[in-house]
């Protein structure tokens, strides 16, 4: 008899390789552990709320911490006046996201900060893979009929073809939140499991819309069919619904990854994303993905952050750290 998943017992998961993670291959649809899923509600919200308040980092700990903020933020445009010339920039701002002057006082121009990809709908993404060539920074395209999701599903599988034939390394899906709504977790397999054979060497990140699935377990099932299809990465919001990243979703998210890691021995990535706008947030993810999950999920390949202006107030809490002042807004412009 397959265990119930336990949202409330803290176990460390097995450790995992130093360097390279096997990815996810998926799995058969296991609806007696999916159906097994229960959230204790109120102790998620408890724990949640620890997470600020357990943890603290300061002076160079802290600019250490966002300087691995930083390599982990895919870098987003996903605005209905993007032109071509905003992703150009945004690309440049990916390559090189802090200022000279704070790179030489902190001392880290050998590292060669960048970010972990570029975020941007499907029509600019062989703008953003030229700007980028050379990089070694991936472009990510938001596919699958973005962000609603409701297009038909022949046509959202010809997206994701057609972003990976223009370069993009990495996919955004969002799944149908209506499968999720009415327990339909079969037919919520079989259209991820699509988008994952579509997908074929580009990673596959699936977005739940968790502001819009009503439960937190709800969140929690849709996390696990969304592994059980092969998602390289969950994520929580596409950033266009009314409420989109909270650490009480990124705890039941996180639980279910380790969950699954348990299972099949296979890690799957986590990217909250949508209002995470402060360096003080980020630590709050961070701290959360070092809790629940170990250092090893502290890396690009297993944790990002969908934003597009966390990177500027990082900016200048690190500026802070360097100069004892805080900088006006306008110092830290974004493209």
């Amino acid at each position: 008899m397959t265990a119930k998943p336990n949202l409330t017992l803290v176990t460390k998961p097995r450790p995992l390789p130093a360097d390279h993670v096997e990815r996810n291959p998926g799995m058969p649809l296991d609806l007696d552990v999916v159906r097994a899923v229960r959230v204790n509600r109120s102790a998620v919200e408890r724990r949640a709320a620890t997470i600020p308040t357990r943890r603290t980092v300061k002076k160079e700990w802290q600019a250490a911490w966002l300087l691995r903020a930083v390599t982990l933020i895919d870098l987003t445009t996903l605005s209905g006046d993007d032109t071509p010339g905003n992703v150009r920039r945004l690309c440049a701002k990916a390559r090189h996201p802090l200022r000279d002057d704070i790179s030489d006082a902190l001392g880290v121009n050998h590292l060669d900060i960048k970010v972990g990809a570029v975020c941007v709908y499907h029509a600019l993404v062989k703008t953003a893979v030229e700007a980028l060539e050379g990089s070694g920074i991936p472009v990510a395209a938001v596919s699958t009929g973005f962000p609603a999701g409701l297009s038909p599903l022949e046509q959202r599988v010809d997206e994701i073809h057609a972003s990976v034939a223009a370069g993009a390394k990495e996919i955004d899906i969002v799944i149908t939140r209506a499968h999720v709504l009415t327990g339909n977790y079969e037919a919520l397999y079989d259209e991820v499991r699509r988008f994952r054979e579509a997908c074929g060497d580009a990673h596959m990140k699936a977005i739940l819309a968790t502001g819009e699935l009503a439960t937190l377990g709800n969140v929690a099932r849709a996390s696990m069919v969304a592994m059980q299809a092969g998602a390289d990465f969950i994520k929580t919001s596409t950033g266009k619904e009314g409420v989109n990243a909270t650490l009480p979703f990124g705890v039941v998210m996180c639980r279910m990854i380790r969950e699954y890691f348990e299972q099949t021995g296979y890690a799957v990535g986590f990217k909250p994303a949508g209002g995470i706008r402060t360096a003080k947030q980020a630590l709050e993810y961070l701290y959360l993905m070092k809790e629940e999950l170990g250092d090893r999920w502290l890396r690009a390949d297993l944790f990002r952050f969908g934003a597009s202006s966390l990177l500027t107030d990082i900016e200048r809490q690190l500026e802070h750290f360097v100069t004892g002042r805080y900088a006006a807004a306008h110092r830290h412009p974004m493209p």
